[in-house]
């Protein structure tokens, strides 16, 4: 059987506008030149012409959130509590290092809410429609990824407010029929701040802001955020693995998510 595996993720890199100002990555880049006195010092008496070619080795610094790059959101993200809607009326919410693994790889789902504007806050009835016009009914645990109009601004200084976002009821359609993780091309689940600003500035509804998200106080659940290539991915016939970093108590892990398609 032969098998492809799609990249569905970004780079962590320096000078390309991911995140908002103040959040992006910071990555320091050390050759093996510039790293030879830190070698040095492990044995005292080594000169650097010791060295084949007078090369240490090159290594990383980076300074990064949780959030930055392709990366997993755990319920904990976005509250402290998660389940109202399920068991006993909630509890603690789980963080990046609870996650259930079986929930990182399982049959992908693609959404195409590419033709939706900028802003625009995507409803129950639209996963609805959306679903009834690629003929597939959801089953527990699959992964559902949104294909928006961000995808193909990442890269260029519109990207954070770029494609559409999950409204809460959307994102409740979902997790009441089994989905634990969802995704989208976006920098956020939710619709891009700037558009939501102008909507709260309007009404004053403080329901509006980061709808998507707290859903997950009902219904406990995971997003991935910056995916990529989402383009290239069929409606559905795919496997998505999307395992986190195991980081202590963490909101998010960096993951390099990825499609697998068997022929």
């Amino acid at each position: 059987m032969a098998r492809t595996i799609i990249d569905l993720s970004v780079f962590l890199e320096n000078d390309v506008i991911s995140d908002p100002p103040g959040y992006g990555p910071s990555i320091e880049y050390i050759d093996h030149k510039a790293s030879v006195p830190g070698l040095l010092g492990f044995f005292p008496g080594l000169a650097a012409n010791d060295l084949p070619d007078g090369e240490a080795w090159a290594i990383e610094r980076v300074a990064l959130t949780t959030h930055n790059g392709t990366h997993l959101d755990a319920p904990y993200h976005y509250a402290s509590t998660m389940d109202a809607k399920i068991g006993d009326g909630g509890k603690r919410a789980i963080t990046i290092d609870e996650v259930p693994l079986d929930w990182c790889f399982q049959p992908g789902v693609k959404l195409d809410f590419r033709h939706f504007s900028d802003g625009y806050v995507a409803t129950a009835e639209d996963v609805e429609a959306e679903l009834a016009r690629i003929g597939h009914t959801l089953s527990p645990l699959e992964i559902v990824v949104v294909n928006t109009s961000a995808g193909d601004r990442f890269g260029y200084d519109d990207y954070v407010a770029s494609g559409c976002g999950m409204g809460r009821d959307a994102t409740l359609y979902l997790t009441e029929r089994g989905v634990r993780v969802t995704g989208t091309d976006g920098w956020s689940w939710d619709a891009p701040f700037v558009h939501t600003a102008a909507e709260y500035a309007k009404s004053g509804d403080a329901g509006l802001i980061w709808e998507g998200h707290k859903a997950g106080r009902d219904i406990g659940y995971c997003h991935i955020e910056k995916l990529h290539n989402l383009e290239s991915l069929p409606a559905t016939g795919f496997t998505i693995a999307c395992f986190p970093v195991k980081i202590r108590a963490a909101s998010g892990g960096w993951t390099r998510a990825v499609a697998i398609l068997d022929s």
